[in-house]
């Protein structure tokens, strides 16, 4: 052996076979990102999801009979707990066993998680206007989303998860025990499972009148509806308020989708208190027997729901047509992006709020918060609330033929199911084979549509080589 030469060290040759690893890592990612784009990535990913849901639940250990559930209640079953919207054909603690709880249960947490990490990291690759094979890779390039970020955002998101429910299910479980007699055992599992329903905007329950018996508890009304609310705000609004509560001289910083966020959350929320109170006040069948403090803690309570959790404190069969409507209103608003919520977003609804203004007052662009829209929100806004709209009313349209309901009723399912909201006035159950379908349809499309939409309305921008002479045609 020549002495001008040195064999390579052990480390020396580890170190050549990680670069050619990670290299070869790097090449399938592109290879995978060439093929599965963000918008098909999160539709397999809740299509896998609820196939694996439907196939558990449609094992005899699911029921408390021990025979299997009909293929479609399990279908449907596992498609509202995945898309985190409460709306059942069967009652969750009276028909589903012990196992068949779990399930449900592990559904809507892995549906909520993965919807908040699905929808965290589309935006941030959105934001820094990359497709998905640039956010896989790990390169050093500027703008470019390392494999590292992502795995910080999901930590992250886990952390802020298990935190909030964990929280919530000490608090229930020990009203469920020391106030209601519950064993200790039983009143942890209850409270584990509607704190996870809960913060994960599900509404799924396991009392059969969801929380009606409990409309004039706070102790169990007021920590639900503020995790329901505490998921619907979305991960992007909680980091910004941990950083705020660290640092507050940053509050001035803060984005412009953190403002539209909170400001369109609370009006709403402002705006669905009030109605519930005045329209249901006298309602014999509702709010007319309540003391005057909990009508309004269950008109707190019920403005919140909408946002959007299935958790009813009154019987929603009975409300006026007028309460009906104005819940439809919240219902096809939602909540935040990013979160547990759904909807077409405040943020989507507020940016159509702004173009609007903007137009009545001749401006050309839209200015909102000290900053001016982004060219393509108007539009993607746009898009994204007419497909919904014309979504909504094809399914109501459906129903409408073949069930016995009416439209006020058929219409509150609909928007509830694409909202992933799950409030109902008590027709799902009687729903026909078809009438289910549709539902389900509404509840998946509804869960990932709108995120699905908007990311690809984002990535794909695509710059034209010529422009056509332009024509205004009569609006209005």
């Amino acid at each position: 052996m020549s002495h001008g030469t040195r064999e390579p060290s052990a480390a020396s040759r580890a170190s050549r076979v990680l670069v050619r690893v990670n290299g070869a890592l790097d090449h399938r990612l592109r290879d995978l990102a060439r093929w599965v784009k963000p918008p098909q990535l999160t539709v397999l990913a809740f299509a896998a999801l609820v196939l694996v849901g439907t196939a558990a639940l449609s094992l005899p250990a699911a029921t408390e009979s021990g025979e299997r559930a009909s293929l479609p209640d399990a279908l449907f079953t596992a498609t509202s707990a995945a898309s985190v919207t409460g709306l059942v054909v069967e009652d969750t603690a009276g028909y589903w066993s012990a196992f068949g709880e779990l399930v449900i249960l592990a559904l809507i947490q892995v549906g909520g998680f993965g919807i908040m990490a699905l929808a965290t990291v589309l935006t941030l690759v959105v934001g820094r206007q990359l497709g998905l094979r640039m956010a896989l890779r790990t390169g050093s390039e500027a703008k470019v989303v390392t494999l590292g970020e992502v795995r910080q955002l999901v930590k992250g998101i886990l952390a802020v998860t298990l935190v909030f429910e964990a929280v919530l299910a000490v608090v229930l479980t020990l009203r469920w025990w020391l106030a209601y007699d519950l064993a200790l055992g039983r009143a942890c599992y209850t409270g584990v499972f509607h704190a996870v329903s809960a913060f994960n905007n599900a509404g799924f329950s396991l009392y059969a009148d969801s929380m009606t018996g409990f409309a004039r508890d706070p102790w169990i009304t007021v920590p639900i509806a503020v995790a329901v609310v505490a998921g619907g705000l979305g991960f992007p609004i909680w980091v910004e308020l941990w950083r705020f509560t660290r640092r507050r001289r940053e509050a001035r910083h803060w984005s412009l989708h953190a403002k539209i966020t909170l400001v369109m959350t609370g009006v709403l929320l402002v705006i669905g208190f009030a109605a519930f109170l005045l329209l249901e006040w006298a309602n014999p069948a509702t709010m007319g027997p309540l003391t005057p403090r909990d009508k309004v803690l269950t008109a707190f309570f019920q403005a919140v729901m909408p946002r959007t959790a299935g958790f009813n404190s009154l019987d929603f069969g009975a409300m006026h047509t007028q309460t009906l409507l104005v819940t439809d209103m919240l219902m096809f608003v939602g909540g935040g992006s990013a979160g547990t919520a759904g909807g077409i977003k405040v943020t989507t609804f507020a940016v159509l709020a702004f173009v609007v203004y903007a137009n009545v007052r001749g401006e050309p662009t839209v200015h909102v918060g000290g900053r001016r829209l982004a060219d393509g929100t108007a539009s993607q806004a746009t898009t994204v609330v007419l497909l919904a709209l014309g979504l909504v009313l094809a399914a109501t349209l459906t129903l409408m033929t073949v069930t016995p309901f009416t439209l006020d009723q058929i219409l509150f399912e609909t928007v509830s199911a694409f909202g992933t909201v799950g409030l109902s006035t008590g027709i799902t159950g009687d729903l026909p084979p078809l009438g289910e379908m549709v539902v389900v349809f509404l509840m998946f499309v509804g869960r990932i549509g709108p995120i699905t939409l908007a990311s690809a309305l984002a990535l794909r921008r695509r710059a034209r080589l010529y422009e056509l002479p332009q024509e205004r045609p009569i609006v209005g």
